[in-house]
C-alpha cells in the first residue's frame, strides 16, 4: 500500500529545504559520478560480445550499480520527507500542496534560496508560476 501523500504549506516546504538541499546536493554529486562510471563501463565493455563476463566488465558494472544504490537511498530520503525528485540534472524537487481544493506542486530547483513557484500536477517545470499569497495559508 502506498504511503499517503504529504501536503506542504509554503512555510513547511521552505522549512524542509535545508535537509532537502543537502540530499539533492548528494544526489547531484552521485549522479555525475554515476554518469562517469556508466561511460567507463561502456568503454570497458565496448563491442565485446563474449557470453562470459570478464572481471573488468564485472568490476565496472558493480561500480555503476553501487552508485545507483546510493542514489536510490537518497531518493528514498526525499520520499520520506514527502517530496518528489523530478530532475537529476537540475535538482528539481516538487512538494505536494493544495490550491483552490486541487492538488498542485510547489516547485524548487537546486540553488534557489526558497520555494517560490508552483505548477499543476501535470504541468511540469515549464508551467512554473510564482506562488500566490493565499497558498501560504493553505494546507
Amino acid at each position: 500500500m502506498a504511503d499517503p501523500i504529504k501536503y506542504f504549506t509554503l512555510e513547511e516546504a521552505n522549512a524542509a529545504l535545508p535537509f532537502v538541499t543537502k540530499v539533492v546536493s548528494d544526489i547531484l554529486d552521485s549522479y555525475a559520478e554515476w554518469q562517469d562510471r556508466v561511460r567507463n563501463y561502456e568503454l570497458v565493455v565496448g563491442s565485446d560480445s563474449s557470453t562470459i563476463e570478464p572481471e573488468s566488465h564485472a568490476e565496472a558494472r558493480e561500480a555503476v550499480e553501487e552508485i545507483a544504490k546510493r542514489i536510490n537511498c537518497y531518493i528514498e530520503e526525499l520520499t520520506q520527507v514527502g517530496c518528489v525528485l523530478k530532475g537529476f540534472d537540475d535538482g528539481l524537487v516538487d512538494f505536494y500542496s493544495k490550491m483552490d481544493g486541487r492538488d498542485v506542486f510547489l516547485c524548487w530547483k537546486f540553488g534557489e534560496d526558497s520555494v517560490n513557484n508552483w505548477h499543476e500536477i501535470d504541468g511540469g517545470f515549464a508551467g512554473r508560476q510564482p506562488v500566490p499569497p493565499e497558498l501560504t495559508q493553505q494546507c
